[in-house]
């Protein structure tokens, strides 16, 4: 006897279990539910449609509901939103045009993802020029305004993925963008030294940006906006972008169980608290791999994985729910940033022993035309070497680190396995020693206790507590910017000006990027002094701007 599926949702999560169900059960009844317009739609090139660079709306649609039918056999029911569902006879109510109806299921799967948070701020009602961003209807509301009442100024509030993807596609379309973000920094998701590049870039393409302050109220219809310290911003149209919270109102009405912000609970098999009642997506709950703790993580690779592997789980196929590390990339402009896994500032909270290490590496060989920097950052266990998390910034090459690393880190590979990891070499492509292997010695110098760094922010401390500071480069290069009160002695001069360091004092060692400084603390330590290395070295602190920087 044929089974009856019942999908709520369509998109990632949703599509991907109803095409993959098809694959594995010709014979099965399957039936999606999607409430808009789209059941397959690409959410992730909204912003960029904004701006022109997908020149056709036509692009963002994926697959139509006719051509689904006809491939998979499917019954697509768009502009039909399912209201309940009744565990115990089995079957939902859906509204399609006003009218309700039922259908009866054997297994429901639910796919609802998550919507933009809309928080109640004072005049927000009022305004009509706020807008929020997450399907071809949203997008379409958001171009007609801009089509018919030409803004010259907007204002996004919230600096994540979504919020500084809109940034450049409305100021590539020649409006001046203010971005508002209550953070400390843009992209909260990253740590703060990687942030303040992508801050750097914004700044560098004309966007105004400010951080660490929120808005508070919206005057004149939303052309107004007040900050927290009582300043104002007048603004034509308003991209409200703080975040999004899963859409769980069905499962909640149905009686299943909730946890982490409102996100549905499911097992290794994806199945609710409810019998037979299943859940992927961006509404549920996923096991953070690395901590082995509750995380929402609203990535569409996830999504699509997740909703292949109920259809699997449904039909007695060898295959669980694993959970997420969060793997996510975003432009801003000529950069990209991208992170995986856990961030510094989510260990710092969690108390758990880490380190840290930084890398300046060519996106491929320096020698060949076109090479760009990668600014890398990975996070470990001190003495396991089990890999936390990695975060990079750069023009060139940034997808590909990260996606190494995060296979790295989904294999259960260590820093001491990084420099074994044979990537693809030739001078357009990469290095002999990839930016990867790199970073791997880096840190298995630190696990083996070859290398003892400090971070930027722990300088001053430092500094504070009676180190000395030791520059060991080039009197040219300290022109162009240097530390207060620093030693200058430069490398190649270093063996030979011994005698002019005290053995009783502690150092922290620095150069441009760290690799010097690392070469001359392996001659200090050698030679009996006490020294530290500045991880990331001058470029780092430079970067981030503190206090010790010579004016």
């Amino acid at each position: 006897m044929s089974k009856t599926y019942i999908i709520v949702g369509g998109v990632a999560g949703g599509m991907s279990a109803a095409t993959r169900l098809r694959r594995l059960d010709e014979q099965a009844k399957i039936i999606v539910f999607e409430k808009g317009p789209n059941v397959s739609f690409a959410n992730c090139g909204l912003p960029y449609y904004v701006s022109g660079e997908i020149n056709s709306r036509e692009k963002l649609v994926v697959q139509t509901a006719q051509a689904l039918s006809t491939r998979f056999n499917l019954d697509v029911r768009e502009m039909t939103e399912v209201v309940d569902i009744n565990p115990e006879t089995k079957e939902v109510t859906a509204v399609f045009a006003g009218k309700e109806y039922q259908e009866k299921y054997d297994d429901l799967i639910l796919s609802p993802g998550a919507r933009p948070f809309v928080p109640n701020m004072e005049g927000l009602r009022e305004a009509t020029n706020v807008f929020t961003l997450r399907n071809i209807p949203d997008v379409d509301k958001i171009t007609q305004f801009l089509d018919t009442h030409k803004p010259q100024t907007a204002t996004v509030i919230g600096a994540g993925f979504i919020g500084l993807e809109m940034a450049e596609n409305l100021q590539n379309r020649g409006i001046q963008v203010t971005i508002v973000e209550k953070a400390p920094h843009v992209l909260p998701t990253i740590d703060q030294e990687m942030a303040v590049v992508v801050q750097n870039e914004l700044i560098k393409n004309g966007v105004n940006v400010l951080t660490n302050i929120g808005v508070t109220k919206f005057q004149d219809a939303g052309k107004t906006l007040t900050l927290e310290n009582e300043e104002t911003i007048t603004t034509d149209i308003v991209i409200l972008s703080v975040g999004v919270v899963p859409e769980t109102t069905l499962a909640q009405k149905a009686g299943i169980e909730l946890g982490l912000r409102g996100g549905i609970k499911v097992d290794e098999r994806y199945e609710t608290s409810v019998k037979d009642i299943y859940a992927v997506g961006d509404a549920i709950i996923v096991n953070n791999q690395i901590t082995n703790v509750d995380a929402l993580i609203s990535l569409a690779s996830p999504a699509n994985r997740q909703g292949r592997q109920v259809a699997d789980i449904l039909n007695g196929l060898p295959t669980k729910n694993k959970g997420s590390i969060g793997t996510a990339i975003v432009r801003v402009f000529n950069l990209a940033a991208a992170s995986t896994g856990i961030s510094e500032q989510m260990l710092m909270k969690m108390n758990l022993p880490f380190k840290v290490v930084h890398t300046r590496s060519n996106s491929h060989a320096g020698y060949y035309p076109g090479s760009k920097q990668i600014f890398l950052k990975l996070i470990f266990h001190p003495v396991t070497g089990e890999i936390y998390g990695a975060q990079a910034v750069g023009e060139k090459g940034i997808d590909k680190r990260i996606d190494v690393l995060a296979t790295a880190i989904k294999g259960g590979l260590t820093v001491f396995d990084l420099p074994e990891l044979e990537l693809t070499y030739a001078p357009p492509f990469g290095s002999a020693k990839d930016a990867v292997n790199m970073i791997g010695y880096a840190a298995m110098n630190i696990a083996l206790g070859l290398s003892d760094n400090i971070q930027w922010y722990e300088l001053e401390e430092e500094i504070a507590n009676g180190a000395k500071l030791l520059d060991v480069r080039n009197p040219g290069e300290i022109a162009n910017g240097g530390f207060k009160n620093s030693i200058n002695i430069p490398l190649d001069e270093l063996r030979q000006n011994l005698d002019k360091l005290d053995k009783n004092q502690e150092y922290i060692i620095s150069c441009q990027s760290g690799l010097r400084s690392y070469n001359g603390e392996r001659i200090l330590k050698q030679n009996g002094f006490k020294v530290k290395n500045l991880d990331g070295a001058f470029a780092l602190y430079q970067t981030v701007g503190g206090d010790l920087l010579d004016a």
